[in-house]
């Protein structure tokens, strides 16, 4: 079952690497950083398809997606000075909840 949680964590990993270089590819006119792109998203999808062999596809897709919004606004805090406001803090405060109450509390994951 481990190995299935490092796989969505790759997945997570290499989905945000490829979001983080789309908005450096300049509409894909710029090499380098559209490379990044593709490659990451298609590591992205390969480790996505070898999660859905051991996790259930729901809980596995609401932990890529509240941890990959997560990730990419501190990567645009970061990277970018994009700021966050309160409401957006506290709606990513909420994900993160609800990825936590999924894995600590839900039966399905441990199928």
């Amino acid at each position: 079952m481990l190995k299935y949680w490092l796989f969505l964590f790759a997945a997570i990993i290499t989905e945000v690497i490829a979001t983080s270089a789309l908005k450096l590819s300049d509409e894909f006119t710029k090499l380098t950083p559209s490379a990044v792109v593709v490659i990451g998203y298609a590591i992205s999808f390969y480790f996505w398809s070898l999660v859905l062999k051991g996790l259930p596809i729901g809980v596995a897709y609401a932990v890529w997606a509240g941890m990959v919004v997560v990730l990419l606004a501190i990567v645009d805090l970061v990277v970018y000075g994009q700021t966050l406001d309160g409401p957006a803090i506290g709606g990513m405060t909420l994900i993160v909840g609800g990825v936590i109450i999924i894995n600590l509390f839900s039966k399905t994951v441990a199928q």
